[in-house]
Order: structure tokens, then sequence, then C-alpha cells
């Protein structure tokens, strides 16, 4: 998990933190950065070699997009993930270890309860519990690769899946199958999905949770790389949801599916 005392790179003094240890994905105060600003929407002819820059993350202004703390150790990661000379094992080492720390700052977004428990000494401490009700889905197949993530943080949670995929003819994307919890309408839904690209998937797969009656303010969506035509085409859609990610930039590793199930 990062740090508590991680510094953050390009947050003012006077800024208001989010919950916990995850940030907004504010707009810098100095005018002068705003030439060099991520744009709201990126061209499929973007080329592949455009170089990463570490600020880029920091500028679209959205109270629902959420990033976890920059630091060295996710960096790093972000780096071999992206690298086209990583071998397999260490890509998948290294994506694991990226959707580990989204997930636990994912859950740290649940609601929980405050509770009392007797120490093997004796004494009371006063803690917290995450309260009942929580679920994840994965958006397959790639979605897929964040469930043991899950899985390892809570032993006993119940997770659906959804497969979308684009209409050869209409381009569109289409849902192919969705199986839930039969009680999805009454909990918290992590929804998984490494890359958001253009967004379209991850709309549609809201839409059917909101059709089996999931309210998109009960729905965090856990990324590890979001473009900002993606974050905003979702939120844009549905100006309730969470979204949680690493990395906003007009580039997402799009190979991430293929190079973690080795079908490139």
């Amino acid at each position: 998990m990062p740090c508590h005392n991680q510094q953050l790179n390009n947050v003012n003094s006077g800024q208001e933190h989010p919950m916990k240890q995850v940030r907004f994905a504010n707009n810098n105060n100095n005018s002068s950065s705003s030439s060099s600003s991520v744009p709201a929407e990126v061209s499929n002819s973007q080329p592949s070699d455009v170089t990463i820059q570490p600020d880029s993350q920091d500028n679209l202004g959205l109270p629902q997009l959420k990033l976890l703390p920059l630091n060295d150790q996710i960096r790093e990661l972000q780096t071999i993930i992206r690298d086209k000379t990583t071998s397999r094992g260490d890509f998948v080492f290294c994506a694991d270890r990226l959707i580990r720390l989204v997930v636990e700052e994912g859950l740290n977004q649940l609601p929980y309860s405050e509770c009392t428990v007797t120490t093997p000494t004796g004494y009371k401490y006063e803690g917290v519990k995450f309260e009942r009700g929580n679920c994840g889905v994965s958006i397959m197949r790639s979605g897929e690769a964040m469930e043991q993530g899950l899985r390892d943080c809570c032993r006993s949670i119940r997770i659906g899946k959804i497969l979308i995929q684009s209409d050869e003819e209409t381009q569109k994307a289409k849902v192919y199958y969705a199986k839930f919890p039969p009680d999805v309408y009454r909990r918290k839904v992590l929804l998984m999905y490494p890359i958001l690209s253009t967004g379209n998937t991850v709309i549609e797969a809201v839409r059917v949770l909101i059709e089996h009656g999931v309210q998109p303010r009960h729905i965090i969506l856990l990324s590890l790389f979001s473009t900002p035509h993606g974050a905003n085409s979702i939120i844009q859609e549905f100006p309730d949801i969470t979204i949680l990610t690493t990395e906003v930039h007009p580039v997402a590793p799009t190979h991430f599916g293929q190079r973690y199930f080795g079908t490139n």
C-alpha cells in the first residue's frame, strides 16, 4: 500500500484531499501548465511511442476520478508494463502487484462500521469492520486478471462476470454474457477492467448492471490505466460512478490483456 507520508506531486497545500489515501485528479492552478495538458479526446492514430509525462494524470479536474498517489514504486510498475521488451513473466508479476495496489485502494472506498474487539490480553480495542454487501464484477477477458487480486484481499467475496465485444459490422459494444449474484442490486460493486481506452465497453457494462438494479453511485470502477477520453466518456454518461486508476494518459497500454494471458 502507498505510504501515508508519501508526498503528492503537483498538489497545492490548500487542495482538498479525497477520502482516505486516494487523491482527486485536479487541474493545476498554474495557468502556464495548461498548454501541456492532456487533450480530452485522442485520435486512434496517436503514435505508440509518445513520451509518458509524469504530470499528465493531473489534468481532468473530475471529482469522480480518483488516482493512486504517484510514487516511485507505482511509476516503476507502470514503466515495466509499458515496456515492449518486458518478458511475459515480469509483465504478469508487475501487473499483479499494480492490481493489488488498486484493489486495496478500492476496498478503502467501501463502507465500514465501528466495532469493539477484545484482545488476547483482555483489553478492548476500538476498530472498524467492512459492512456486508459488496461484490466484484469482471469484464471479460482482461478484467479477469484482477479477480485473484480481489480474492487475495476478500476470500469470500462474490464475483460476477460480463462479456462484451464489439460488433464486427457496427463496431458497437454488444453484451454476449452476464452472470451476477442474484442480489447484486443490494451490493456495492467493484467493477474490474484494467484498461480504459474509449470507455465504450465499461459504459455498456454499467448499463447492464443498472438493468439489474445496481445504482451507479454504488459502482466503483477499478482500472490500471485510463485515457482522458475514456474517463470523460464514462463520467459524462454516469456522473455518479467512481473511477479509481493509477494513471490518466492519452496512450493506454491496450496490449495488456494479450500480454497478461499470453495470447499476443
